[in-house]
């Protein structure tokens, strides 16, 4: 036993906490009346965790420089003791999967689970030292002071809620794990609802003929649907927020004849990103509410990382697209070449390496935005003359790409003639050397035969197909 240990009379200890815990208020004061008194006795750095919703809240802690606000119910010994509703001693914190390091090092944790008095667990109670301690003595006293704690907290009421602001952090973890615009605006719709306390929001994007809702439910948002025009929407997007403070029976509702016509009796309207985007988060109830201010607050934060988190799905969309496209000729594809290539099948997949003919000649005598345009109209001549399935891709500077599946060399060379035919409709010519990947054949050395075979057709006069490897 330390010496820390032999100046820790027990009943004296037990008998601090059980003073203090009944000039408590509220479950919060009692954790950290608890926790006060445990630490006058002791040097360990003590948290207590409740269970708030889907995490284990750290609402009291003394001991320690940084302590985690909250942990996910199976994570780390606090989890543990609380999933099992046993206590957790561990003398070896290093041997230990499950224990979450955090600032000095530790010798001893003792962990014990805090129960409703119907045996339900309902938080943690969590103590580490840095020496050596008498762990058995405070595994007993650490239950008895979470029985203790566990005793009042039930007396108060029960663990807290989670407060709105706590609601609206979690929702805005959400919003930020999204990965589509489906995925983000269901959960800004329920995030609304959670966070407003109001029983229907509606996400409202302006059209020439009305408005586009997304999120609409229940009798009140199908009614919605039915009635809401532009007013409303307009007249957020223009002057920003407002809320409703009374009964339209009793205050005067003009302006807003449409959402009251459709039932609604209390209303929250928020503008979702810049003015020229127009789109308005409304939250509405059939019920007569006041909202206040600190919930409209809490709301217009929502939707403020709402269309943070849209825009960079936007970028990312955008971002996407580019790396799959050519951003000057808008050839698209599911993939880059690279990809395409590796996965092409021998004997069946060709690669047609197309060179469009005296380019440099165009550059040179008009100029580079000529050049692009030529590059355009043949990008959409080339994949006209292709099939279904078929990849043209531009490589580099006037130099395209086609893969396609076939099944004999000739139906390839085929295709070869395809694209020359279509490059002299509008005026230009093409040299088109055709390749067959082979087995074993590194994608590369394909396209490097097709090279060889483009340029055989260049020393030939331009204007035609080979295919690599033919006599």
């Amino acid at each position: 036993m330390s010496i820390v240990d032999a100046l820790v009379p027990p009943d004296l200890l037990l008998s601090d906490v059980a003073a203090r815990l009944a000039t408590a208020a509220t479950v919060s004061e009692a954790c950290a009346l608890a926790v006060d008194a445990a630490s006058r006795h002791t040097p360990a750095m003590i948290a207590t965790l409740l269970h708030v919703h889907d995490r284990l809240r750290c609402v009291a802690a003394a001991g320690s420089w940084q302590v985690y606000s909250s942990i996910r119910p199976a994570e780390g010994v606090a989890g543990r003791a609380f999933t099992s509703g046993k206590s957790e001693v561990l003398l070896a914190v290093g041997n230990d999967p499950d224990y979450i390091s955090l600032g000095p090092e530790v010798a001893v944790e003792v962990c014990a689970p805090i129960l409703a008095p119907s045996g339900q667990p309902i938080g943690a109670l969590n103590l580490e030292w840095t020496e050596p301690v008498d762990a058995d003595l405070w595994r007993d006293l650490a239950e008895q002071i979470a029985e203790l704690l566990g005793e009042r907290i039930a007396q108060l009421g029960g663990p807290p809620a989670e407060s709105r602001g706590e609601r609206l952090l979690r929702h805005a973890v959400a919003l930020t794990a999204a990965g589509s615009d489906r995925e983000l605006l269901s959960t800004v719709v329920e995030a609304a609802r959670d966070v407003s306390g109001l029983s229907t929001p509606v996400l409202a994007v302006p059209t020439r003929v009305g408005a586009r809702l997304y999120g609409v439910d229940g009798p009140l948002g199908q009614r919605l649907r039915a009635r809401l025009g532009t007013r409303t929407v307009a007249r957020a997007r223009r002057h920003g927020t407002s809320y409703t403070i009374g009964d339209p029976a009793s205050l005067d509702a003009h302006g807003f004849e449409e959402l009251v016509d459709a039932g609604v009796r209390s209303m929250i309207a928020v503008p979702v990103g810049p003015v020229d985007i127009g789109a308005v988060l409304l939250i509405v109830d059939e019920g007569v509410v006041t909202p206040d201010p600190a919930t409209v607050n809490l709301v217009e934060l929502l939707a403020t990382q709402a269309w943070t988190c849209l825009d960079r799905l936007k970028t990312l969309e955008h971002l996407r697209e580019r790396a799959t496209s050519d951003p000057l000729t808008g050839l698209r594809h599911q993939g880059s070449f690279g990809e395409r290539i590796a996965r092409a099948t021998p004997d069946r997949t060709a690669l047609l390496a197309i060179d469009v003919d005296q380019f440099k000649t165009i550059n040179d005598t008009y100029g580079h935005q000529a050049g692009d345009q030529v590059l355009v109209e043949m990008a959409r001549a080339l994949q006209s003359a292709l099939r279904h399935g078929d990849e043209l891709y531009r490589i580099g500077g006037d130099e395209f790409v086609a893969v396609v599946d076939v099944a004999r060399p000739d139906e390839a060379t085929g295709i070869g003639e395809r694209l020359v035919s279509a490059a002299r409709t509008i005026g230009r010519t093409v040299s088109v050397g055709v390749a067959l990947r082979r087995r074993g054949e590194a994608p590369e050395l394909t396209l490097r035969r097709a090279d060889a075979a483009l340029y055989d057709v260049k020393r030939e006069g331009r204007d035609g197909v080979r295919l690599a490897d033919s006599p």
